[in-house]
């Protein structure tokens, strides 16, 4: 496996998702890890890591300077994304990996982890497995059509920077991520609308849709409650991730003053690492509070009142719904951020526009037990996605090297 960050502890995103597979295939299969550590996580594996693992190297991200991604923007037709973890390093030990010892297969986690696999050698008896945590083309073709939330012209004129940046990319993603595609004997998307995705600029397809899961019994069991201002409003995430930047101005922008109005001591929790400064302004907002990174998210996830998710942008499915539906909370979601769910309206409450969200926030903080009966719902809900019902659809693949012979066998 080839991970963009540590996978354990699994506290948001990417790691969750990387730490759910490494765990269910290890119990069938010798895993080796080769991954990047983020900047605030250790390059010595905590023991369930090494517990889990053949072997394992942890090296330090690389770092891109605003020249490098601007060289890559104009003197390339390279996607951005693709070569933000670009490292001679991590390429000499996947290449002392490949060349000491023989594998079944290379998993790469995620498109910025494809580029490694050009180092298979023509031949290779190597099947390569690749894991697109998002359609990446279709998530900046989103972006490129919304310009966010920031009012004011200077903030308009960034925002619009962005969206231009973002039509480039994903022209680019498109054509790289088709290439990948074609290259891996097995193909993962995270939900059928990502595989339809996929289907479209490579037909030959046959993705395996595996969705994002959890371990539905540890969340449920935990029981551990920040502290917080009641009738609390939560949302956790990266919070230098383009979408969740988005959706939480808008958020703050459009809905939060009318739930205000009518709830004067609710408070927002913007709960996550590496706040953006396009946040910075949300700090002298009424009843906005953002905490920067945790060491856990659970003790904010089990003391909200709801959970809102308030997205505009994105792909694939949402670990942040399946850990707050794991831990039975009412939920405010915009249909978007439930995409690639199956009938999510059963376990959320599902609102598209300001006044709809802020009027289900505020139904929701005033009545209790539509809260107990909607977390009912929600815990059923995530039963679903419990690793131990996703993974077998993987495991069936992988059981015999015959299988490396077929490419994206169905």
């Amino acid at each position: 496996m080839l991970t963009p960050q540590v996978p354990y502890p699994p506290r948001q995103g990417t790691a969750l998702r990387n730490w759910g597979l490494l765990k269910g295939l290890s119990e069938h299969h010798s895993v080796s890890l080769l991954t990047f550590a983020s900047p605030d996580q250790s390059t010595v594996p905590d023991a369930p890591l090494t517990d889990r693992t053949a072997r394992i190297k942890i090296l330090g991200q690389p770092t891109r300077s605003t020249g490098d991604r601007l060289q890559t923007m104009f003197l390339t037709g390279k996607p951005d994304l693709t070569q933000r973890l670009v490292s001679p390093a991590f390429t000499q030990a996947l290449e002392r990996w490949l060349h000491a010892h023989e594998f079944d297969w290379i998993m790469a986690e995620g498109l910025e982890m494809a580029p490694y696999l050009d180092l298979l050698p023509a031949g290779a008896r190597t099947g390569v497995i690749f894991d697109d945590h998002n359609c990446e083309y279709v998530l900046q073709r989103r972006a490129a059509q919304t310009t966010g939330s920031d009012p004011g012209p200077v903030n308009w004129a960034k925002a619009r920077a962005r969206a231009a940046y973002s039509a480039i990319q994903w022209r680019r993603l498109r054509r790289y991520e088709a290439a990948v595609c074609r290259k891996a004997r097995i193909v993962i998307a995270v939900s059928e609308q990502d595989a339809a995705a996929l289907r479209a600029i490579e037909p030959s397809l046959a993705p395996l849709v595996i969705p994002n899961g959890i371990d539905v019994r540890a969340y449920a069991g935990f029981d551990k409650a920040a502290e917080l201002v009641q009738p609390a409003f939560v949302f956790t995430g990266t919070m230098d991730f383009r979408p969740n930047v988005d959706g939480v101005l808008w958020f703050v922008d459009e809905v939060w003053p009318q739930v205000r109005a009518a709830l004067p001591c609710a408070t927002f929790y913007i709960v996550g690492r590496h706040p953006h400064a396009r946040l910075q302004r949300l700090r002298s907002a009424p009843g906005v509070v953002i905490t920067g990174g945790v060491p856990e998210t659970q003790p904010y996830i089990r003391a909200a009142a709801v959970y809102v998710v308030p997205l505009l942008v994105g792909g694939g499915t949402r670990l942040k719904l399946l850990e707050s539906t794991a831990m039975s909370k009412a939920i405010v979601a915009t249909r978007l951020a439930a995409e690639g769910f199956i009938e999510p309206e059963a376990a959320m409450v599902l609102a598209d526009t300001p006044t709809a969200f802020a009027e289900a926030c505020i139904a929701l903080a005033g009545d209790p037990a539509a809260r107990e009966a909607w977390g009912h719902r929600a815990q059923a809900f995530a039963e679903g996605y419990d690793w131990d019902v996703l993974l077998p659809a993987l495991l069936a693949k992988l059981t015999t090297k015959a299988q490396r012979t077929q490419i994206n066998p169905t």
